[in-house]
């Protein structure tokens, strides 16, 4: 049972990650290309595959996953954790405007549906039946939406040290740091890949993202220390741009 709950608190790290690649000359800054990719994640004793996809949409962009064991894992962990979101982007970086979730996977996994609306300045929605609703103070991300605008930024050579994350009904400020360049190899193939770490304050998980420039700060490697040992690694198995 522990190791279902390690699953769960994980991956949210993992949930939306992948961006690669400018859309082209034609646009004035570097932006978000359609893709699809999988990981392999190995958590304690337990084996794992996350699956995302990325959209353009009319309004801006839409990002889905799904998490499920492998192999003998199944036996342990069976269900899945499915995550979306849609979000759009401003000259301040990108803004949620709908989160969904269900987790089947986990024991005690929850459903949550948010609604970002910003001209109100709150977040609203129903998180496993029950009303809720928070004030927005700036640009406060949904699981998605956060790693997709931490790349985003990265594209476009913005460092932010701080972001904010709406993690269902807790509201979370994050730290975030620049750990330096190191060469990794993943299935996928090897990188030269920047190490950028995000940390909940008052947390002791710390999450590490390595990730290639040349793929447009694709993270390659995801790796998730908890008091200072190793509890999660992910490695890139497959990409393929476009839809």
């Amino acid at each position: 049972m522990r190791d279902q709950l390690t699953f769960r608190r994980a991956f949210p790290w993992l949930v939306g990650l992948l961006l690669i690649q400018s859309a082209g000359a034609a646009t004035a800054n570097p932006t978000l290309t359609p893709h699809t990719a999988e990981y392999k994640i190995r958590i304690s004793v337990l084996g794992g595959k996350l699956r995302t996809r990325f959209d353009a949409t009319e309004d801006g962009y839409r990002a889905e996953s799904s998490i499920e064991a492998t192999g003998m894992s199944k036996l342990i962990a069976q269900g899945a954790i499915r995550e979306s979101s849609i979000f759009s982007a401003t000259a301040a970086g990108l803004r949620p405007q709908h989160y969904q979730s269900s987790d089947t996977l986990s024991k005690g996994g929850q459903t949550v549906d948010l609604q970002f609306d910003w001209d109100a300045g709150e977040v609203s929605g129903i998180i496993d039946g029950a009303d809720f609703r928070a004030g927005l103070d700036g640009i406060v991300h949904d699981r998605v939406s956060l790693q997709y605008g931490l790349m985003h930024d990265l594209l476009n050579g913005i460092e932010r040290t701080n972001y904010a994350l709406q993690d269902a009904e807790k509201f979370k400020p994050l730290s975030i740091t620049n750990i330096g360049t190191r060469s990794v190899q993943v299935p996928f193939g090897r990188f030269e890949a920047l190490g950028i770490q995000h940390q909940a304050t008052n947390s002791s998980r710390i999450t590490t993202l390595w990730c290639v420039e040349e793929l447009g700060f694709l993270p390659v490697v995801i790796e998730q220390h908890r008091k200072g040992k190793l509890r999660l690694r992910a490695e890139l198995i497959e990409y393929k741009p476009g839809n």
